[in-house]
């Protein structure tokens, strides 16, 4: 292609973001119009998020079930929104985010997930994206989602984690929940989620037995399934994607064990062994648990 050319494709390119950018058409994103009362559904990507969020759409407005046609107006995502829109949102909002550290997010709740389990979640998430096609080996898959690359815009998922747990994990305004407790616990999760909102003086959820039994059906992977089959061509993360493949796919903890090879394990463990450990995702892969002993034993 010229220069010239390529010179006049950039300015038009420039020029389209500024009309967006004036007109208040420009998605959200890191910019977006933060208030004090807002709180954020953060996490890495795969890890969770958007079961999450139909958990929680579904027990803040029990008369109207969460479903993919009302999830980007009941708990938006930052990405795909404008920030006009978003601040004529009712508040308080509750906004999903991906982004690594914002200090000026006011209550967060963050959502960790098994790195192991996120890197097969993401490996499938990529095919249906049609980012790498069905016979991309995953052995070949997990080094580049170790570094990073798919999303680096979020950084990776050791960069996303660490910026939150290390920065804020004193704050009150803070939540840590692991996707592995909220799959054993789902009740009594979503119980120390509305204690969470309830000290930030979000609005007043009720969360008795029923409404918690309630909650957990119209959400479970069987119901959002189903709803994908009929919403996923208008939902703006499954519009345009494959429907051969799934985006709510087995929805289960510990599923890497069967579908990472050996090598992947241990590349993964020998990455983020130390921080897994902390929060409390065993090592299975021998060369990495004898380092970590002997790390720990020269810590001691």
């Amino acid at each position: 292609m010229p220069a010239t050319q390529r010179s006049v494709q950039k300015l038009v390119g420039a020029l389209v973001r500024a009309g967006r950018v004036l007109t208040g058409r420009q998605v959200a994103g890191r910019g977006v119009t933060v208030f004090p009362d807002d709180v954020f559904l953060v996490s890495y990507p795969r890890s969770g998020n958007t079961w999450t969020r139909f958990l929680l759409g579904n027990l803040i407005d029990q008369n109207q079930p969460v479903t993919f046609s009302n999830i980007e107006h009941r708990i938006p995502e930052i990405y795909f929104n404008p920030d006009r829109w978003l601040r004529r949102l009712p508040r308080p909002r509750m906004l999903k985010s991906h982004e690594s550290f914002q200090p000026h997010y006011p209550r967060v709740i963050y959502i960790v997930r098994d790195p192991r389990d996120v890197a097969v979640s993401f490996y499938h998430h990529n095919v249906k994206a049609r980012n790498i096609p069905d016979d991309y080996p995953m052995v070949q898959f997990v080094p580049r989602f170790i570094a990073g690359e798919f999303d680096p815009k979020f950084g990776s998922w050791r960069d996303n984690v660490l910026s939150w747990t290390v920065l804020r994990k004193d704050d009150p305004g803070f939540l840590l929940l692991r996707y592995e407790d909220m799959k054993r616990d789902t009740a009594g999760v979503l119980s120390s989620v509305v204690a969470f909102l309830d000290r930030s003086s979000f609005r007043k959820i009720d969360s008795n037995p029923e409404a918690l039994r309630r909650t957990i059906e119209l959400s479970s992977a069987e119901n959002m399934r189903a709803l994908e089959k009929q919403e996923a061509s208008s939902w703006v993360l499954t519009k345009g994607t494959r429907s051969d493949k799934p985006f709510v796919r087995s929805a289960t903890s510990g599923g890497w064990k069967t579908q990472l090879a050996p090598e992947s394990v241990e590349a993964i463990e020998s990455a983020w062994g130390g921080l897994m450990q902390d929060l409390g995702y065993d090592l299975v892969s021998r060369r990495t648990a004898i380092s970590e002993t002997v790390s720990d034993r020269g810590r001691r």
